[in-house]
């Protein structure tokens, strides 16, 4: 009988084992969790969107140093000559988003957009200055928008040391790719916390049907902010004994960077309406954008016939076909899925690390999440 109990705990720790690992290597989608009704891109990724690409930097070294930098193209030419649409919206402003105004003010966006920590913007501005008057064509430049977000992994990682140089964000830059996006405990990821939880780097797309214009919408976040966790809308959060208020010491302080691409010709005052949705994404998962959470949106469009050369003629009219209020609707549906499935995708992706002081934070339990999730929606 003993032999029999020993084999049969032998034979589930073996089954669960292989679950953890299936759970770390699959994301919640092909586990069964579904994300609102509109079909994802081949990849599920900001990479959907045509000629958009990303590049990692991760910095793991010694028992301290847990960061690291994530770099979003709009496109593989030259930005600063070939800028393109973008806004910017703000959920909640506690945070140090670089290059705001001259978006906000211009509707352009002119540099990588470069995510990193809070005390690491300066040399993400660096790098990216560096890397744009280095690029050929740009011999006579002197004044470049850098956009760089950010936000706090000084939990896990000794934040004080400014461990990133202007450097890694040009290697972050130039290791970026199209094709698959690597998620979780990378580039600006690789120290953050979300909801109690190791949070990271995710990515989701949806792709429009034919007669709603067949555009793409790709989302990028970098989580790092509390609330009541919600998957698929069930309570995990409250079922973990993780959510706000439940203990007085307790916080859900933190940031969300969120990064919305479309190829929809869509000009800068829609894109901010589309930026807009992207926290209601966020706050379907449960995200309360707290008094000390850094919660923006930088959105853009690729599409060719909206980019903006940099030297034009004095006096010239520009011309260009875009998209109407009355067909931004499912594009506003299509944020707000991308958005909330790509944080849930950075909690599955991330994995358990120990940092700063030998201080851990866990991953998200997804054999027990998993399970509640199907009991409730089937």
């Amino acid at each position: 009988m003993f032999l029999f109990r020993s084999i049969l705990s032998l034979s589930l720790f073996s089954i669960i084992s292989t679950m953890q690992m299936s759970f770390c290597q699959t994301r919640p989608r092909e586990l069964g969790i579904s994300f609102g009704i509109l079909p994802t891109g081949p990849l599920n990724s900001i990479t959907d969107v045509a000629g958009v690409k990303v590049g990692h930097f991760t910095k793991i070294e010694g028992e301290s140093i847990r960061t690291g930098v994530t770099a979003i193209l709009p496109h593989g030419e030259n930005l600063f000559q070939e800028k393109v649409p973008a806004a910017i919206f703000v959920g909640n402003g506690f945070g140090k988003l670089a290059g705001v105004t001259q978006v906000q003010e211009l509707g352009t966006l002119e540099s990588p957009i470069i995510l990193t920590n809070t005390l690491s913007v300066a040399a993400g501005i660096e790098g990216v200055v560096k890397y744009s008057l280095a690029q050929s064509g740009n011999e006579n430049v002197q004044s470049v928008n850098a956009v760089v977000g950010e936000t706090n992994d000084g939990y896990l990682n000794d934040i004080r040391g400014m461990h990133i140089s202007s450097n890694e964000v040009i290697e972050a830059i130039q290791n970026a790719k199209t094709g698959s996006v690597e998620e979780g405990n990378v580039g600006a990821g690789t120290g953050t916390v979300c909801f109690g939880w190791k949070g990271g780097i995710g990515t989701a797309s949806r792709k429009l049907p034919v007669s709603l214009g067949a555009y793409t919408v790709g989302v990028l976040v970098q989580t790092n902010f509390g609330g009541n966790l919600q998957i698929a809308g069930v309570p995990v959060g409250e079922k973990l004994g993780k959510y706000p208020f439940k203990d007085a010491l307790e916080k859900s302080d933190g940031s969300c960077m969120i990064v919305v691409a479309t190829d929809a010709p869509v000009l800068e005052r829609n894109l901010e309406r589309m930026a807009q949705r992207a926290i209601m994404g966020l706050a379907k998962t449960g995200g309360i954008a707290s008094n000390g959470s850094g919660d923006y949106v930088i959105a853009f469009s690729t599409a060719k016939g909206l980019r903006i050369p940099h030297a034009i003629p004095a006096l010239s009219l520009q011309k260009a076909a875009f998209l109407g209020n009355d067909d931004m609707t499912s594009l506003f549906l299509a944020v707000i899925e991308a958005t909330e499935e790509a944080i849930i995708n950075s909690l599955f992706a991330a994995e358990t690390m120990t940092g700063k002081e030998g201080r851990t934070v866990e991953e998200l339990p997804k054999g027990k999440v998993l399970e509640w999730v199907k009991k409730e929606n089937h």
